[in-house]
């Protein structure tokens, strides 16, 4: 994908946001996604070498305090014996932890960690992107793909950081993850809404919900 075109939205209308350390930042004016130039994208080999930093226990009660922002909302949506899918689980899936012991079935893919693609040929009653959606490197692609795997109905809930200040892009610590490479804004999500025709459920600072409408069959 050209850096003349948003990787989301995929409109031409594009404009520079920032140069740091050499990397080259746009910012979106149809749907007000900030990215990298996609010729800078991270490796996959350096994505991994990343990710191996983390510590993300799915025992740690810091950190499903943390997830508590996207799973107790989710709960209150979700009928019982739902049937999910934790999209970029990660190598410790806690969300997906959480939900099992409340009762879901839930199904795991990670390209890294569980590309077991065969999950990804079902469809789901919800799905959950933790921390995920700003790896995107085709997020119009993966975007469209989640659509696909969710049933008519279905609900779809994402963590991620929201961008709102542009002045201070250059020194915030989201930006400062080599593999963060889109960033998405309130609007961004409203975007989003609307291009698939999912209706906006919840947005809070750090999560959105959002359901794919009844009307929206596969």
């Amino acid at each position: 994908m050209s850096a003349t075109h948003c990787p989301l939205c995929l409109a031409p209308d594009v404009r520079d946001l920032a140069m740091v350390d050499s990397q080259r930042y746009y910012a979106c004016q149809t749907c007000s996604a900030r990215f990298l130039d996609p010729a800078q994208h991270p490796s996959r080999e350096v994505e991994k070498q990343e990710y191996d930093l983390h510590r993300n226990d799915p025992d740690d009660p810091g950190y499903r305090q943390f997830l508590s922002a996207l799973f107790k909302p989710m709960m209150d949506r979700l009928p019982p014996a739902s049937a999910g899918l934790d999209y970029g689980c990660g190598p410790g899936p806690a969300l997906a932890a959480m939900f099992r012991e409340a009762g879901h079935g839930m199904a795991l893919f990670d390209p890294i960690y569980r590309p077991d693609r065969s999950v990804l040929e079902r469809d789901y009653d919800f799905v959950t992107c933790t921390e995920v959606a700003e790896h995107f490197h085709r997020p119009h692609a993966e975007f469209n793909r989640i659509d696909g795997l969710l049933r008519s109905g279905g609900y779809l809930g994402l963590m991620t950081r929201f961008q709102t200040d542009d002045d201070r892009f250059a020194h915030w610590h989201y930006r400062r993850d080599p593999t963060h490479v889109i960033f998405y804004r309130e609007d961004t999500i409203a975007w989003i809404a609307d291009r698939w025709g999912w209706s906006l459920n919840l947005l809070t600072p750090g999560a959105a919900i959002l359901r794919k409408n009844t009307k929206n069959t596969r």
